[in-house]
């Protein structure tokens, strides 16, 4: 095997998926040199189809792709629904669309092949060096800091480039993560998901036929992603019993068919549809989605976007959506630095403090719509259970929320965290779908629960906060690029630059963080 020299970029990222492409596009577009490493051959086969507006409407307008998506022929989603909770009804949302747009919100539901391979060449349009088949090795570290990395290339030969900064946006197995920090995962969503496609399937009534379907059933739930006219991607989340060796015991075409056979909407919607069994999407798959976060997200010279960083539960679609935006984020931080104008440690403690705040508000979201169905009795919601978790325990995952350094002590614990949200899913329900009636807390919960929140008004705070950052972007996207003035977020924090591809300090004091997790807790 060859040895070449090591050639020198302002920045190496390691991975050309959405993060990967993101990020390197944006360091690329400030004029620095920019070196992207992706092992596979592209396009190349990713799950998780179903989008967000943020990034359709937002990063992919300022990435410079929006019109390619446009006739790329993607499925339009609307929106999304809900066969959830104790209604035997669907219910429905709609994206909400920007203050002063005349038009709908809109996502796409889209092959990822296709996406990612639009993002990354892009890159190279934009001027990033992209390299395919070329497997990333070992971080070269001096005095504590990474400068640079080892890889296989293309024709086999070993290879060494140094850099200012080294991204990992290699996924959740997370090539440089362990240089960075630990770690931690969460036990409330330790699932697994048994998934693959399906040729005429049936479609929601338009105008609501783009809309991804969320189905819960006794052993888990279902997503039902429309990917074309006639291709569907269909996927069953469940949690395997703790005695179990594996999480599918047996064929996994009978396991299939049992989970869709005990899930009436999902068995209605495929009764005349055939499984494809040949080519990209010709197998069933198992793949682990348990939700974890890093106990840091950066280190000198290293910084973990993506899946490298943190991941959470498929439900709300939100993981390209923390993709993008993370590799916005750590561009912001990477170009402030190359360009002189912030200090390392203030632009990546902005970097991870808004990661981490966006994780949150996912993670904090979504154990109230698990808790929807927390009175089921079966052993998958009984898992999931607020007042009977394991969750309720797992305080150094719940510190990460809280956006507290690891070793500090605990000011909160996960016991306060769940108590805040007994019940919560009712509420969410009553907001969300008008033909249920908003309960009060559960019997017993007050009891049970000092700290519950009785009127629910963090509930109700927290879908707004969830959708604000989204809404930033995409109104900076409508602008040209120009960034909407804003506050910082946390005391000496710092504030996008105009172009949206920096940082900047704020004169004035950053208001109490009251959406931060931390306040809640």
């Amino acid at each position: 095997m060859t040895h070449h020299p090591a050639k020198e970029y302002d920045v190496i990222v390691v991975g050309g998926g959405p993060a990967g492409a993101t990020v390197s596009t944006f360091i690329a577009m400030r004029g620095h040199k920019v070196l992207l490493l992706e092992r596979s051959t592209v396009p190349r086969y990713q799950i998780g189809e179903s989008l967000l507006p943020a990034t359709i409407n937002g990063i992919c307008v300022l990435l410079g792709v929006h019109e390619e998506l446009q006739a790329a022929g993607f499925e339009k989603k609307f929106g999304g629904a809900f066969r959830w909770g104790r209604d035997p009804e669907p219910w429905f949302f709609n994206f909400r669309g920007v203050e002063g747009s005349d038009r709908p919100a809109n996502a796409y539901q889209v092959e990822r092949s296709k996406f990612d391979h639009i993002l990354l060449m892009n890159a190279r349009k934009k001027g990033v060096e992209v390299r395919t088949e070329c497997s990333a090795h070992e971080a070269i570290e001096e005095n504590g800091r990474v400068v640079g990395l080892s890889f296989t290339d293309e024709k086999g030969a070993f290879a060494s480039a140094r850099a200012r900064f080294v991204v990992d946006a290699s996924g959740n197995a997370g090539k440089f993560s362990a240089l960075v920090g630990q770690r931690v995962y969460s036990e409330f969503f330790k699932n697994f998901a048994l998934f693959g496609y399906y040729e005429n399937g049936k479609r929601l009534p338009e105008p609501r036929s783009g809309h991804i379907l969320s189905a819960a059933f006794d052993e888990g739930w279902f997503w039902y992603i429309p990917l074309s006219k006639t291709l569907t991607s269909v996927g069953a989340v469940f949690q395997a019993p703790p005695d179990s060796r594996k999480p599918i015991e047996g064929n996994l075409e009978e396991a299939m068919a049992a989970f869709i056979a005990r899930c009436p909407i999902i068995s209605d919607f495929l009764k005349d549809a055939k499984r494809v069994t040949e080519g990209t999407y010709g197998q069933l798959r198992v793949r682990k989605d348990w939700s974890y976060a890093c106990d840091k997200f950066w280190r000198n010279g290293l910084a973990l976007i993506g899946d490298s960083a943190c991941f959470v539960d498929p439900l709300l679609s939100q993981g390209v959506h923390l993709a993008t935006y993370s590799g916005l984020l750590a561009a912001r931080s990477i170009n402030s630095c190359l360009d002189g104008v912030t200090e390392e440690s203030d632009a990546f403690a902005e970097f991870e403090a808004r990661y981490r705040r966006e994780y949150g508000l996912f993670y904090q979201y979504l154990t109230s719509l698990y808790d929807m169905n927390s009175d089921q009795q079966s052993f998958f919601w009984r898992a999931r259970s607020l007042l009977n978790t394991p969750e309720r325990g797992n305080d150094a995952f719940v510190r990460l929320l809280a956006g507290e350094a690891p070793g500090d002590p605990a000011v909160s614990s996960a016991q306060r965290f769940f108590d805040a949200r007994l019940g919560a899913g009712d509420q969410l329900e009553g907001m969300m779908n008008p033909t249920y009636a908003a309960r009060s807390p559960r019997a017993g919960d007050a009891a049970a629960a000092p700290h519950a929140v009785q009127d629910f008004a963090g509930m109700q705070a927290l879908i707004p906060q969830l959708d604000s950052e989204g809404k930033r972007i995409q109104i900076a996207a409508r602008s040209g690029g120009q960034s909407p003035q804003e506050r910082p977020i946390r005391d000496n924090g710092l504030v996008t630059t105009p172009d949206g591809l920096g940082w900047m300090k704020h004169t004035e004091p950053a208001p109490q963080p009251a959406d931060q997790a931390a306040a809640v807790l």
